[in-house]
C-alpha cells in the first residue's frame, strides 16, 4: 500500500511539474502584457499593472480583422483537410493493397521536410494564380499542410471499426456512400471531431505560410503578432500583448474541449 501511494505522489509531482514547465511561458506572456516597456524588460514581478500596451496595439491594428481571417482560414483549412482524409483514410482502411503502407509512409515523410525548401515554387505557383494574401490560398496551403496527419489519424480510427459492420450493411444494399455516411461516421465521430479540433489548432498556431503568402488583406493573427517586431527592437509589453490577444480564442476553445479532444484521441485505445 505504501509503495502505491509513493508511486501515485511521484507520478502526480512529475505531472505538476510537466504542467507548470509547460505554462510558465504563457503566463509569462500575459504578465508581460500588463507591464510598461520599461518594466517589461526586467523580471520583477513587483509592478503596477497597465492596459497601455493593449490600448497601443488596438490604435496600431485593426485586431478583429486579423481574427476573423484566422477563423475562416483555420476552419476552412480543417473542413478542406477533412473533406479529402475521410475518402482516403477509408480507402486504405477498408481496401488496402500492397502499396498502402508505403503511401501512407510516404505521406508522413512529407512531414519531414522543412517548409522553406518548397516556399520559392509555391510563392510562384500562388503568384500565377493570384492566390497571393487570400484566404483562399491559406485555406489550400494549410489543408495540404495537415493533410497527412489527418489521413493517418483517421486511418487509425477506421482501422478500429469491425469490417463485419460494413459488411452488414453492403447486405442491406447500402452503397459506398451509405457505408461512410450512416455506418462508419457515426461510429467513428470522436476520432473525427478530434481529428478536426488537432487540425483547427495547428491551423490556428501555423505562421510561416502566413508570413511569407500574405500582407494585409489575408493576414491572420500570427502575422499580427509579428508586426509588433521593428527594426528598432523588440517592444516586449505590446508584444506580449498582441501574442496574448491572439493566442487567447484558442486557447479558450481548446479549454472547452477539451474532454471531446481527449476522448477522440484514445478512441479505440480500450475495447
Amino acid at each position: 500500500m505504501t509503495d502505491s501511494l509513493t508511486k501515485r505522489l511521484v507520478i502526480a509531482i512529475l505531472g505538476w511539474t510537466v504542467a507548470l514547465l509547460l505554462f510558465f511561458p504563457i503566463f509569462w506572456m500575459v504578465l508581460t502584457s500588463f507591464k510598461s516597456e520599461t518594466d517589461a524588460i526586467t523580471a520583477r514581478l513587483a509592478f503596477a499593472p497597465t492596459l497601455a500596451a493593449y490600448g497601443e496595439v488596438f490604435a496600431r491594428a485593426n485586431y478583429l480583422a486579423f481574427a476573423l481571417n484566422s477563423v475562416v482560414i483555420s476552419v476552412g483549412g480543417s473542413v478542406l483537410a477533412l473533406a479529402f482524409a475521410i475518402p482516403a483514410a477509408y480507402s486504405m482502411a477498408f481496401h488496402p493493397t500492397q502499396r498502402t503502407r508505403g503511401t501512407l509512409l510516404w505521406m508522413l515523410s512529407t512531414k519531414m521536410l522543412p517548409p522553406v525548401g518548397v516556399l520559392v515554387p509555391i510563392y510562384l505557383l500562388f503568384r500565377t494564380t493570384h492566390l497571393l494574401d487570400t484566404r483562399t490560398g491559406l485555406i489550400l496551403i494549410y489543408a495540404l499542410m495537415n493533410l497527412p496527419i489527418v489521413v493517418w489519424m483517421l486511418f487509425t480510427f477506421y482501422k478500429e471499426v469491425p469490417h463485419e459492420i460494413l459488411e452488414a450493411g453492403r447486405m442491406d444494399g447500402a452503397n459506398t456512400w451509405a457505408e461512410v455516411w450512416h455506418l462508419l461516421m457515426p461510429l467513428t465521430l470522436p476520432g473525427v471531431a478530434s481529428t478536426g479540433l488537432l487540425s483547427l489548432i495547428l491551423c490556428w498556431n501555423e505562421a510561416f505560410w502566413s508570413l511569407n503568402l500574405t500582407s494585409s488583406s489575408a493576414a491572420p493573427l500570427t502575422t499580427f503578432i509579428a508586426s509588433f517586431s521593428s527594426p528598432e527592437g523588440l517592444f516586449f509589453a505590446k508584444l506580449s500583448a498582441a501574442s496574448t490577444m491572439a493566442v487567447a480564442p484558442i486557447l479558450i476553445f481548446g479549454w472547452f474541449s477539451q474532454k471531446q479532444l481527449v476522448q477522440g484521441l484514445t478512441f479505440g485505445a480500450v475495447k
